[in-house]
């Protein structure tokens, strides 16, 4: 597997996230600004990134909107800024998950054991393709494709399209989602859902396949072949 970067202007968190994920066996990178960070990036492989906010030259915000224009690496935000304005502008530049300092090194592990495995690095190989009219889901490729064209989602988007094609015609409550695509509780922030159901809109292109990520409007979402 490729390394994992932690950047971070703190060496204590730096060192501290290292410490954990190194106990689990994966490799570290270290990077302690974002214009590092996007130097080491450019240069190498990456399984996934966990990202400061607030750091000096360049901040998390630019970093990862710089890396979400060539990449769907998983990212992780690591913060001390938690207001609700920040997650979701977060989710909206591209970051797949949001823990806000002081925050607990086994819940940062378990999300970052989740978000691996959603981008790909542990698939389920007797899951099937799905199809509907022009949208084609490969599972065990993490592919996504409207009429003859590529659509690139992040591993969250991924599981989430995924899950709702799977389950055709049945609704969703936020929390129904959350509990079951993020895989633990995420305290009841139903806007992440609304913010990655708006990308995956936005994202798919074709007017027919958008009307198919539909709202059931004061419960949830669900997939709809006939819209």
């Amino acid at each position: 597997m490729d390394p994992i970067m932690v950047v971070d202007d703190e060496e204590k968190i730096r060192s501290l996230v290292r410490l954990y994920l190194q106990r689990e066996g994966y490799e570290v990178i270290e990077a302690e600004n974002g214009r590092v960070a996007l130097e080491k990036f450019r240069a190498g492989r990456f399984a996934l990134l966990i990202i400061d906010l607030m750091m000096p030259e360049i901040d998390g915000w630019r970093v990862c909107r710089e890396i979400r224009e060539s990449s769907n690496v998983p990212i992780i935000f690591l913060t001390a800024r938690g207001e609700e304005f920040d997650r979701i502008l977060g989710f909206e530049l591209g970051a797949d998950d949001y823990l806000v300092k002081p925050f607990s090194t086994r819940e940062l592990v378990a999300r970052v054991k989740a978000l691996l495995r959603r981008s790909g690095g542990q698939m389920d190989r007797i899951e099937k393709d799905i199809a509907y009219g022009p949208l084609k889901i490969n599972k065990e490729k993490h592919i996504v494709t409207v009429g003859e064209e590529g659509i690139a989602l992040t591993p969250r988007e991924f599981e989430l399209l995924y899950f709702l094609t799977k389950n055709p015609g049945r609704v969703f409550s936020r929390e129904q989602l959350m509990e079951t695509v993020w895989g633990y509780d995420f305290y009841g922030d139903a806007r992440t859902v609304d913010t990655h159901i708006k990308k995956l809109r936005e994202k798919l292109t074709d007017p027919k396949v958008k009307r198919m990520v539909a709202t059931v409007w004061g419960v949830g979402y669900k997939f709809d072949p006939s819209a």
